[in-house]
């Protein structure tokens, strides 16, 4: 049976072998429960969402109002758990969600167009219909427009304004990190509620009405003269690490909650409700350095739940620097 890992001074582990999945006797272990996969049963296992009385009232007032929620926190405070909790406690199915970076622009989250895969079936079909005859190609020409909807898909924002029955929850994560112009471009499409796909708008009026792919599902939305007009206002999550400010029209338009780091007491909780009551028991000392290295660096409430999830499949985290590696500080410049 092979032996449990040689540690830094030459001396076997007196940590428990079945922890040592990479070279030690063991078996793939269970993960934790925030990465279980496929997200739906991650969802089916998750309890209700943490959170204060006077957050959930902001929470209610943006849903009341039809405005979007401008959440605002440091990593790890649960700003996108927030959206997912929202969907579950209303019934609303999954989130669609936009992650957007310095290159997101707002066309990325309304639609997406295949223009060069339509042309190369248009070629591959005038190729087909050449010994057909005249009558033919005509007829096929005819109906070409009708398949423009299997070359358009719509994106996270755009499935959100399309939906109908029920609105959707669209989570719009870490917005503080686009371009300088998307949230004012953003701001218009929020505000009116729809927006047009100029591709069926420059169809023949009889020809703009087209059966268009949603983002997240084979499901189709049909689009009459190129525009998508929301039914219901969708839920919208915007999150923000603090990284940069906004312009002012655009964070009139928002409600914002702003989540606060996590007291001692609120850490329990967030340990209970993940990993259960046994884990809590043993994670006095994780805590409190946690504690002590949050209040001089930045770190985030998942690395503490990492350290717990360690220590109660069988990690002995004062050895080999391991708690250092779990609980490594966020805005940390590693040498190149």
């Amino acid at each position: 049976m092979p032996q449990a890992p040689i540690d830094e001074t030459g001396d076997h582990s007196d940590r428990s072998e079945a922890w040592w999945v990479f070279r030690g006797p063991s078996e793939l272990p269970e993960p934790p429960p925030w990465r279980r996969f496929p997200a739906a049963r991650r969802s089916a296992q998750a309890q209700h969402y943490l959170m204060r009385s006077n957050e959930i009232a902001v929470v209610n007032a943006a849903i009341h109002l039809r405005r979007p929620l401008l959440v605002t926190g440091r990593p790890g405070t649960g700003k996108s758990s927030l959206a997912r909790a929202i969907a579950k406690d209303l019934g609303l199915g999954e989130v669609l969600r936009w992650s957007v970076n310095s290159r997101s622009t707002l066309a990325d989250a309304l639609y997406r167009y295949d223009a060069v895969g339509r042309l190369r079936q248009a070629s591959l079909q005038r190729e087909r219909d050449i010994p057909r005859g005249p009558a033919r190609r005509l007829r096929r020409r005819i109906g070409q427009s009708a398949d423009i909807g299997n070359y358009l898909r719509l994106g996270p924002l755009g499935t959100a304004l399309a939906a109908t029955g029920k609105p959707r929850v669209l989570l719009i994560d870490e917005l503080d990190k686009s371009d300088i112009d998307l949230p004012n471009d953003l701001l218009v499409v929020l505000e009116e509620g729809e927006f047009e796909i100029p591709e069926l708008a420059r169809l023949s009026e009889h020809e703009q009405t087209a059966d268009v792919l949603a983002t997240g599902t084979r499901e189709r939305v049909r689009v009459h003269r190129g525009l998508v007009s929301c039914e219901h206002f969708p839920i919208v999550i915007m999150t923000s690490n603090g990284e940069r400010d906004f312009p002012p029209a655009f964070l009139r338009r928002c409600v914002r909650l702003d989540l606060p780091d996590p007291d001692e007491a609120k850490l329990r909780d967030i340990i209970q409700h993940n990993l259960g009551e046994d884990a809590l028991a043993g994670a006095d000392d994780l805590i409190q350095t946690f504690l002590h290295k949050a209040a001089v660096q930045s770190l985030a409430t998942d690395q503490l739940l990492a350290a717990v999830h360690l220590r109660v499949t069988g990690a002995d985290l004062s050895v080999n620097e391991l708690l250092a590696s779990v609980m490594h500080r966020l805005d940390e410049t590693f040498p190149s």
